[in-house]
């Protein structure tokens, strides 16, 4: 099946601008800011993240306001803030020998930064691949080519879906699943809107500090929280009624 999948890979696999690299602190950018986000979100934003801070060095040297400030749109901030902590130990010291002891990155990406960056035989193993894993069986057993994570990801990200999986469009015609997937119910949708929650605040209120507008209209309670919260995480800093970035 290996051989299916990476034939496949070959004539369907996502053009993502990360895979055209080696460079070890690009995809680990990218994988960062791939941790619960879309790639559509993501590709520009890591072309334009590359191009402003290319190396380590120059993510260290940033201050933490600005890495907020190219950060906002892609959520959950604090991976920016430990993007920037383990990039400063990186220029200062290397990269270690264990990844995960870098802050926020943890097993899927040290193996994702081995793989695809060093051509290590390892297969990441994010949600797409975990599927696929759990419907097909495992596929990796050594040596493995760097690109069988990349094309495990694909697979289970545009056929062997959660919900709509498409066995009849899927390469791997031995799989065991096949035909008989059933697709993962949607969780039922929790009765708040997403503009109601406090990460949604948190999001808005950093958005704000760092184009300089006037933070979100909250309800006093939850303006507290949401500021106690972001000072909390270090993603603000709060000088009496002056709410700025660190």
């Amino acid at each position: 099946m290996r051989e299916e999948l990476l034939a496949w890979y070959e004539r369907h696999g996502r053009d993502l601008p990360w895979r055209s690299t080696r460079d070890p602190y690009a995809i680990l950018v990218s994988e960062v800011m791939l941790q619960q986000t879309q790639v559509a979100r993501v590709r520009e934003r890591w072309v334009r993240w590359l191009a402003r801070w290319p190396d380590p060095a120059a993510l260290a040297a940033a201050t933490p306001a600005e890495v907020l400030g190219e950060w906002v749109g892609l959520g959950y901030n604090r991976r920016a803030l430990r993007l920037r902590d383990a990039c400063a130990i990186v220029a200062r010291e290397g990269w270690p020998a264990d990844l995960t002891t870098l802050p926020g990155v943890g097993r899927y990406t040290a193996d994702a930064v081995r793989a695809f960056a060093h051509d290590e035989a390892v297969v990441p193993v994010d949600t797409n691949v975990a599927r696929v894993f759990a419907r097909a069986g495992a596929m990796d057993e050594p040596p493995v080519p760097s690109q069988l994570g990349q094309a495990l990801m694909d697979l289970g990200a545009t056929v062997c879906t959660a919900r709509a999986p498409r066995c009849g469009e899927c390469p791997l015609i031995r799989c065991p699943s096949r035909g008989r997937v059933a697709a993962i119910p949607r969780a039922p949708r929790r009765g708040v809107r997403f503009e109601e929650t406090d990460r949604w605040a948190r999001g808005r209120v950093v958005a704000a500090l760092a184009a300089g507008t006037a933070l979100p209209a909250l309800e006093a309670g939850r303006r507290e929280r949401v500021l106690s919260g972001l000072a909390r995480d270090g993603l603000v800093v709060r000088e009496g009624d002056v709410v700025r970035l660190p």
